[in-house]
């Protein structure tokens, strides 16, 4: 499979839908209203419409789209999948409500129960962060008045920058954790390590951010001891991993896996090394 071409029809949809997630947020907070799922999650009208977006763009492709916001199947009917998309069309919709900026949308490839290829937006910065198997992991901040339809994936490459994992220079260890969703293990994970290392930097960010920040070696670990989706984590993941950081579950180190029978994630860390 030629992964690169499937890279700028994936960004295509996570600009477009991006388009429309400023559109709601930028109204007045009135104008939106927020939705409890089922989980007590909630949802806004940004969400689906992001969802229908990106939907539509990936329909031209011949493989299943498992989203957040779509239906559900059951293991059944999905565990023979060979490639799907994996998609969250709003992550970090506390972060949207709270109007903090963090918030993204992520599409990523899953071949078998692994990432392959994803695509991470953040509309209020519009940067973008992608990355394949065997391509690497790049970052750019994309022009206000940019038309990305006929753009090629080496042109959007050429004015992007390769993100590497990796300790940086002149800062301390930097932990990198959950603005929304913090908890105690996280909390003793990071007194842990302040003993350890002695000078340390704790971030809090929202969103796939938290990966992002790893790939882009702006931090050494994120420690996600706390429950995650697989949509939450997909893109991420493969950016991070591209990027030369390492992605496994905090419980026996092995990798972690996608279309499991519960979507649910176990724990994990990213990490460059340095955990």
């Amino acid at each position: 499979m030629n992964l690169n071409k499937l890279i700028m029809p994936a960004v295509a949809a996570a600009l477009e839908a991006g388009t429309a997630i400023l559109e709601v947020y930028h109204q007045d907070f009135e104008d939106f209203a927020v939705a409890e799922k089922a989980d007590k999650s909630p949802l806004t009208i940004a969400d689906t419409q992001s969802h229908e977006i990106i939907a539509a763009r990936l329909a031209a492709f011949d493989f299943p789209v498992l989203s957040e916001e779509g239906r559900h199947l059951a293991y059944d009917q999905r565990k023979n999948w060979d490639f799907f998309w994996m998609v969250d069309p709003l992550d970090g919709t506390k972060e949207f409500i709270k109007r903090n900026d963090e918030f993204t949308v992520n599409i990523a490839l899953i071949q078998n129960d692994a990432p392959i290829m994803g695509v991470i937006y953040v509309p209020v910065l519009r940067q973008l962060y992608f990355a394949a198997r065997d391509a690497g992991a790049y970052r750019v901040v994309l022009d206000s008045d940019a038309d990305f339809s006929d753009l090629s994936l080496d042109a959007l490459i050429a004015r992007s920058e390769t993100i590497c994992a990796g300790p940086g220079e002149n800062r301390p260890f930097t932990i990198v954790g959950s603005r929304s969703h913090a908890t105690k293990e996280l909390e003793d994970y990071v007194e842990k390590k302040r003993q350890a290392h002695g000078d340390l930097k704790f971030i809090s960010a929202g969103s796939s951010l938290k990966l992002c920040r790893v790939a882009e070696g702006s931090a050494d670990v994120y420690p996600r001891l706390g429950p995650t989706m697989e949509w939450d984590t997909a893109a991420g993941h493969i950016i991070a991993e591209c990027a030369g950081a390492c992605v496994f579950r905090a419980d026996n180190g092995e990798p972690v896996r996608y279309n499991k029978k519960n979507l649910l994630n176990p724990w994990f860390f990213v990490s460059n090394g340095r955990h």
